[in-house]
């Protein structure tokens, strides 16, 4: 693989957890210079030790991605530390899954889905807008979903926050053009992330294997026994469940294309997956 990475000021959004720590510790083993930012002070203060302790380069910042003021704050401390922001990684959000049934219940959880999964990633991409405009080029990554692509219910407003991080990164990249690349990542649906902590109504998620229910959820029991076999196996077509792992590589693997190439969409599912949309 060519190496792209080495050298470039990364900053990442949710980076003390998930697919944002993973993806900072594999940019860190390939050179990147990372800021972290993240809610969880002492968590993404924890995560950017340990990366500098394996002889990488990353610092923390307290960040809100809610507010505007601490993203300009985040954007500031990559360039105060490095000079320059090559790469921002939209990561940081969650997936408060209910029917809109239980809106007396999920309401507060639906507004802080919208205030950081897509207010976030607007905050973040327009913090360092004006830095990789004057760079002459910059890369912006925002983590989208499949729930993105069509309504399902029981994700009427999340799937509606992916659906908006895709129409303004599509339009951020067409206004753009030629000075910051801009890409969309798409996870499939991955089991053992901290996003399942912030579904709010459990049988929500089987509006996102449809007809395929009775299988998923047969599929599912044998990939949580001792013995998955095929289902969990990545070398497998059969294979039907990913790790955040997959979700990692595959930012890296954008974040590591030559200036002049740029990766728009990525959609990351299992082979033999459930899921519909």
């Amino acid at each position: 693989m060519s190496d792209n990475i080495a050298g470039k000021s990364v900053v990442i959004t949710g980076g003390a957890s998930g697919f944002g720590r993973l993806t900072a510790e594999r940019l860190a083993a390939q050179g990147a210079k990372l800021t972290l930012a993240d809610i969880n002070a002492s968590a993404v203060e924890e995560v950017a030790a340990a990366i500098c302790a394996a002889g990488g380069e990353a610092h923390a910042v307290t960040a809100d991605v809610t507010s505007m003021e601490d993203m300009h704050r985040v954007a500031s401390a990559a360039i105060g530390a490095f000079g320059a922001i090559d790469v921002m990684v939209n990561n940081a959000g969650i997936m408060p899954l209910a029917f809109i049934a239980d809106h007396k219940s999920a309401l507060p959880a639906w507004e802080r889905c919208i205030d950081i999964n897509f207010r976030g990633v607007m905050h973040g991409s327009v913090a360092v807008y004006d830095q990789m405009m004057a760079q002459g080029r910059g890369h912006i990554v925002n983590l989208s979903s499949i729930y993105g692509n069509r309504p399902t219910a029981g994700a009427a407003v999340y799937g509606a926050t992916k659906a908006a991080v895709d129409y303004f990164s599509h339009a951020l990249r067409q206004e753009a053009r030629g000075k910051i690349k801009v890409t969309v990542i798409k996870p499939t649906g991955i089991m053992a992330t901290g996003l399942m902590d912030t579904v709010v109504n459990p049988a929500a998620g089987a509006g996102l294997v449809g007809h395929n229910v009775a299988t998923f959820y047969e599929d599912f029991g044998k990939f949580k026994s001792d013995d998955p076999g095929s289902l969990a196996d990545p070398d497998a077509v059969g294979c039907a469940f990913l790790t955040p792992d997959h979700i990692a590589e595959a930012i890296v693997h954008v974040v590591n294309q030559p200036w002049g190439v740029s990766i728009s969409d990525i959609t990351v599912r299992a082979s033999g997956e459930h899921y519909i949309a």
